[in-house]
């Protein structure tokens, strides 16, 4: 069935409802730039036996990804205090024979009448997107509904759909969305995945114009980006989906930083990480699958980790804790005594340690589980198709009822017991394993708030809301942390996430890369796969330290294994590479401050701290089929780690409109546009200096509960202006949400005189006292420098510079300036570097 012709045009409050031949379309302009379609087919023809129109069919509202809505939603009372209702804009129809415009500041829709279809084109009148003429809505035999969108298979690209394998560029893939529990998946052509984030940006090199679509619809789905040709149509890619309606949100750029920003504005944001959580967290398996005693063998693990000065803040806790006494099968929030003779006593250790232990959780329940009858007196399992019973579907150890998350009961029940058992015993944190859902084979099963077959990925969502609510009520102020392996659109704002149970290869160290920066574009800025490798046999010696130095720039910081060949993966597993694993790991919490601050941006506008070039770079073409899986960490810094065995070169994109200086080798210039092959090492962890960037570290920092970050060292390169924001607060409050924090503008002016201003809000006091600027400047040195309008001395000697409380050096081996000062207790105030022209003889050029 074809939607084919307009029949009539109806002004409701929010917008318009268009009635067609076979389907209606709700038309809703939530912004100048996000743009509700939602075509909904009827059973039966629009038109009766009289020739009149028949009812239209009604939009049941009911979103579990949405934060703003220009309409009531049944789920409103829900998600009070995440949503936010906007007014509608009202824009005009402009009506002739042949189409329907709509016009925003930004926008021009444009709805062909027969065939139906839509032509959208920016204020310039340049079209940047068409549906596909005669068939761009439809409903087949099976009751699958499709949207067919025109591609152009040379020029056009599309990235993000969220966890995807292979390359970012998703053009002439077959994506399909229904989560499994994909343990080993192919790195490069597995699908599905664990995720299911119906979402993409797509941009065309000819105009360099972003649009993302977003289709609000939680069934089981598939995109095809020009896999599917013929020769009947133009060249087209679809989204076709098992059910429910097309809601689609067409989210306008021009860049594609901007979609991104609507997006996460339409679904939410990235929640505030702690502190904590971005230190590494070891785990594996093994820990918690001892006869007895494992608390024991925890401990020696977390001195090992210090003993070899391996920094560590986290464990996570796998579900062998849970294992009954007698059959070794999981039970979700029970404790073995066995292995945890006094669970309050394991936590209070750990904590005691600086270590943040967090417990897996599973939503299946065995036949034989300990709550089995606590769960059933309250009635909180999936039914079956007829809704008469549990529904019983595979589980770990077999057949398992599962919790429906979509009842308040469900809910309410799994609360309870996350509370008592888990966080009352003394962690703060929350991870939700195995929450596909994957075991419930019948599609039909019934939750409270539709079939398995809508809300089947809907659970994982609202199992980490109740983990937030459960820490919020233990745990009143506290910044709540919880990890899903699985989600829908809309997840990062509950919750970090992984890419689950990946295999042990060099394929998947680098392909891991791109499914970072998809889900990153995708709305989830929080993200990590597991270092080493989760499924398989123990990596080599190269391949973890590879992995490793990859790893320390994933915000999620994990090793976790099941190795297949009874051994368990640990960083200092392997001798000959553990001075390398050292550097990598100091390199990872020297960097803290700097991704602390990119978390807050992911927070506060949704930018992704690991990017693929063209984020930064959209006007530079070569960027956006580049295969060489460099990234961008946050703004200012290139990263082009190692991914191969045995490599001596690394091959390096340097996009074009900058310059690069490489961290390793005394900022060595180098011109932006060019492919480089760069020698390396097994120390080598390649990073370049965007021309303009803004990179700080601190030393200070080496156990994050503990450790006091007292000095901020700031690396600068001032070929054209630029700014950043320093951000910092308590690291585990909720205090931030009420100004408790600070936000410092870092802004350079650049040219001969060059001022590095510090602008401060935010009532928190930070403990910086004192600051070191290395300012690129590889023509000369400075003339004078000055802090807060006080000139500083200069020093001719290093070791002289280096034993004063301030003052300022130029060094010669990498030519950077050297300034360093106490921090100035005031909000507001600059550092001038000045490297104009000066006379030291007496004699001037002509």
């Amino acid at each position: 069935m074809l939607l084919k012709k307009f029949l009539s045009c109806e002004k409701v409050d929010n917008g318009y409802i268009i009635h067609g031949d076979c389907a209606d379309v709700l038309l809703i302009f939530m912004t100048d730039n996000v743009i509700r379609v939602r075509v909904a087919f009827r059973e039966k023809s629009a038109v009766t036996a009289s020739g009149e129109l028949s009812c239209a069919k009604s939009f049941r509202e009911k979103s579990f990804a949405l934060v703003k809505t220009a309409w009531e939603d049944e789920l409103d009372d829900l998600f009070a205090g995440e949503r936010i209702r906007i007014d509608a804009l009202n824009v005009p129809c402009e009506e002739t024979d042949e189409a329907l415009t709509f016009t925003t500041s930004t926008l021009k829709l444009v709805l062909k009448k027969s065939p139906f279809s839509s032509t959208l084109y920016n204020n310039k009148g340049k079209c940047i997107y068409r549906d596909l003429t005669e068939r761009a809505f439809e409903r087949d035999q099976l009751g699958r509904l499709s949207h067919y969108s025109c591609m152009d298979r040379e020029l056009d690209h599309f990235y993000g759909f969220g966890e995807k394998t292979g390359h970012l560029d998703k053009k002439f893939r077959r994506l399909r969305m229904s989560p499994k529990d994909a343990i080993g998946h192919d790195p490069e052509h597995g699908d599905p995945m664990y995720k299911h984030i119906p979402f993409y940006i797509r941009v065309n090199e000819s105009n360099l114009h972003a649009l993302g679509m977003f289709y609000n619809n939680s069934y089981d789905c598939v995109f095809d980006m020009g896999q599917e040709i013929s020769g009947y149509w133009e060249r087209y890619c679809y989204y076709q989906t098992d059910g429910g309606d097309i809601d689609l949100f067409i989210i306008n750029g021009p860049s594609m930083k901007d979609v991104i920003s609507r997006y996460t504005w339409l679904t939410g944001r990235t929640i505030l990480p702690t502190k904590q959580s971005l230190g590494y967290c070891m785990s594996t398996m093994y820990y918690a699958e001892l006869e007895e005693n494992c608390d024991e063998e925890i401990y020696r693990v977390i001195d090992k980790h210090l003993q070899e000065k391996i920094y560590i803040d986290n464990f996570w806790l796998a579900s062998g804790y849970s294992s009954g006494e007698a059959d070794g099968l999981r039970y979700t929030f029970n404790w073995n005594y066995k292995r945890f003779p006094n669970p309050e006593k394991f936590f209070a250790n750990m904590n005691a340690k600086g270590i943040n232990v967090i417990c897996n959780l599973k939503p299946g329940v065995l036949k034989n589980h300990p709550y089995a009858k606590f769960y059933e007196e309250r009635d909180v399992f999936i039914k079956t198709a007829d809704g008469s019973s549990d529904y019983f579907g595979r589980w770990w150890g077999g057949e398992g009822r599962f919790i429906d998350f979509t009842s308040s009961k469900g809910r309410e029940a799994w609360r309870e017991l996350l509370e008592k058992n888990i966080l009352r015993k003394g962690t703060k944190t929350v991870w939700n394993d195995n929450c596909e859902m994957d075991g419930i084979e019948d599609r039909d099963a019934q939750c409270e708030l539709g079939t398995m077959a809508e809300v089947k990925i809907i659970h994982s969502n609202l199992m980490a809301y109740v983990a937030i609510k459960a820490i919020s009520n233990v745990y009143p102020n506290e910044r709540p942390y919880v990890i899903n392996r699985a989600g829908y659109a809309g997840i990062q704002r509950y919750a970090q996430v992984w890419g689950g149970d990946n295999l042990t290869s060099w394929k998947t160290l680098k392909f891991n890369v791109a499914t970072i920066m998809g889900m990153g574009l995708s709305g989830c800025a929080n993200m990590g796969c597991d270092i080493g490798g989760f499924a398989g046999p123990a990596p080599e010696s190269e391949l973890l330290l590879r992995w490793i130095q990859n790893g320390i720039f994933q915000p999620r910081f994990v090793i976790n294994s099941a190795n297949n060949d009874n051994t368990v993966t640990q960083p200092f597993m392997y001798p000959e590479i553990l001075e390398f694993v050292r550097e990598a790991f100091a390199l990872r919490y020297k960097m803290l401050p700097y991704l602390y601050s990119l978390m807050y941006q992911a927070n506060s506008d949704g930018m992704p701290v690991i990017r693929p070039l063209f984020l930064e770079f959209p006007d530079d073409k070569n960027c956006y089929d580049d295969e060489n899986l460099c990234f961008m960490f946050g703004p200012s810094v290139l990263v082009a780690n190692v991914l191969d065995k045995d490599a001596e070169n690394r091959k390096v994109y340097l996009p074009s409109g900058s310059n690069w200086y490489d961290f390793n080798d005394n900022f060595k210039l180098y011109e932006g546009g060019q492919t480089i092959n760069l020698p390396v090492n097994l120390a080598s962890i390649p990073m370049f200096l965007r021309g303009n960037g803004i990179f700080f570290t601190s030393d200070d920092v080496k156990r994050i509960l503990a450790d006091t970050m007292k000095q901020l060292d700031l690396v600068i390169s001032a070929d054209d202006d630029s700014e950043f924001t320093f951000y910092d607060d308590d690291g585990h409050t909720e205090d931030y949400k009420r100004g408790v924090f600070t936000k410092t503008k870092i802004g350079v002016k650049a040219g001969d005189r060059k001022i590095i201003s510090f602008k401060t809000e935010g009532s928190y006091d930070c403990p910086v006292e004192r600051m070191t600027i290395k300012l690129i400047s590889k023509l000369k040195g400075a003339f004078w420098v000055s802090v807060d309008g006080r000139k500083i001395a200069r020093f001719i000697v290093r070791d002289n510079w280096e034993d004063a409380a301030e003052g300022w050096y130029y060094n010669l081996s990498d030519r950077t300036i050297w300034v360093k000062f106490r921090v100035p207790r005031k909000k507001d105030f600059d550092v001038i570097i000045s490297t104009e022209k000066f006379d030291l003889i007496g004699m001037t050029e002509e």
